[in-house]
């Protein structure tokens, strides 16, 4: 529930409130939530304008984060780093988490660092590098259903003088008849060559229509295409 609330609050910006949510978390560190709070309690901290605090965090999620080794742990990490960093050096490690991230096939995580990555950037005043972040993780909270988060991202693209525009539905709407009917047979398991056979289409038309797919669902692979469509993954 702490945890939750503790995104919640960030989701919205209130980031004094998301650290009061966070901090039972992690000065009980008893629980595997008491790790995976650390990122989400430097970031609250780092906005609420207790350094040290987000200090204790960031020492804390970095013992953790190497002895773990993972690309989701080293991305956290490093786009924590960032967040305590006052000058250019955020930058590269901004992009060294999103890279983690992106391998790690967290979506979630890999949207928060280019919002986070792109306030910096506004801050910064480069705001044509911002809105480019921006948008990217605008577009990934609304295509995953995370509207405050998206609303977040929305406020920040504004403050850079452009407007992202609501989306009405899931990303799946974005999808044409054949593309919805390729993504339904290769979620559920079948080959290339047994979709274009049932769609009476070549295997170059699946492959380019799969392509994309991949892109507008945010999806590298067949089991989170299955996933993003909301039905069971074959095994």
């Amino acid at each position: 529930m702490r945890y939750a609330l503790t995104v919640l609050e960030l989701s919205l910006g209130r980031y004094d409130a998301a650290e009061a949510s966070a901090l039972p978390l992690y000065e009980d560190d008893a629980t595997p939530l008491s790790t995976t709070i650390l990122p989400d309690l430097v970031e609250a901290a780092v906005r609420a304008g207790h350094p040290a605090l987000a200090d204790a965090a960031l020492a804390r999620l970095e013992l953790r984060a190497r002895a773990s080794g993972t690309d989701w742990a080293l991305g956290i990490l490093a786009r924590s780093r960032a967040l305590l960093v006052d000058d250019a050096t955020a930058e590269p490690l901004f992009r060294r988490a999103a890279e983690h991230l992106g391998r790690s096939l967290q979506r979630t995580e890999v949207a928060r660092t280019q919002l986070l990555y792109g306030e910096w950037l506004r801050r910064d005043r480069r705001p044509t590098d911002a809105r480019v972040q921006l948008r990217a993780a605008f577009d990934r909270f609304a295509s995953m259903g995370a509207p405050l988060f998206a609303d977040r991202a929305r406020r920040e693209l504004a403050a850079t003088g452009e407007r992202a525009r609501r989306r009405s539905g899931p990303a799946t709407t974005d999808l044409t008849p054949q593309e919805r009917q390729v993504a339904r047979l290769a979620a559920l398991g079948h080959t290339n060559v047994e979709i274009a056979t049932r769609l009476f289409v070549t295997t170059s038309t699946v492959e380019y229509h799969l392509s994309k797919i991949f892109r507008k669902l945010d999806v590298t692979s067949r089991r989170q295409l299955a996933g993003a469509l909301g039905i069971a993954a074959a095994t």
